[in-house]
C-alpha cells in the first residue's frame, strides 16, 4: 500500500509541485538502491510502531493515530532537517510533505493492521 500509493503521489500527482518546488535540487531519476532501502526500512517502522501493539487492542483509531504521528515525526525529521541545511528548501514544501506523511503512514498502517488481523482471525 505504502509503496503504491508513495508512486502515484510522486510519479503522477505532486511532481509537478515537487519539481517547481525544489527546482535545481532533484534528481532527473531517483537513486533506486537508496530508495529501496528507505521503503524497506519505513514499512518495517510501519508494522513496528503502528500496527503490531495495536493488533491486540483491535482499535483501527489507534493505528491509524500512531501511523499518523509516526508520519509526521518521521517527515518533519526529513524536511526541517532540509531546512535547516539546503537552500531553496521551502516551508511550503515541508508542510505539504509532512501532511502526506501524516497521510500515507496512518492509510498504510490501517492497512496493515486491517490484513493482519484478518489473517490472525482465519489462524
Amino acid at each position: 500500500m505504502f509503496c503504491i500509493m508513495d508512486g502515484l503521489w510522486l510519479g503522477v500527482l505532486a511532481t509537478d509541485f515537487y519539481f517547481n518546488s525544489l527546482e535545481g535540487i532533484l534528481l532527473e531519476e531517483p537513486n533506486w538502491p537508496s530508495a529501496v532501502v528507505f521503503y524497506l526500512g519505513y514499512i518495517v517502522g510501519i508494522v513496528y510502531f503502528a500496527i503490531k501493539p495495536n493488533l491486540l487492542n483491535g482499535n483501527y483509531k489507534t493505528v491509524i493515530r500512531d501511523g499518523a504521528l509516526l508520519g509526521l515525526l518521521a517527515y518533519a525529521t526529513y524536511d526541517m532537517t532540509n531546512m535547516a541545511t539546503l537552500k531553496g528548501w521551502s516551508l511550503t514544501v515541508s508542510l505539504v510533505d509532512m501532511v502526506w506523511g501524516m497521510i500515507i503512514t496512518g492509510t498504510s498502517s490501517l492497512a496493515g493492521f486491517l490484513l493482519a488481523s484478518k489473517s490472525s482471525k482465519q489462524n
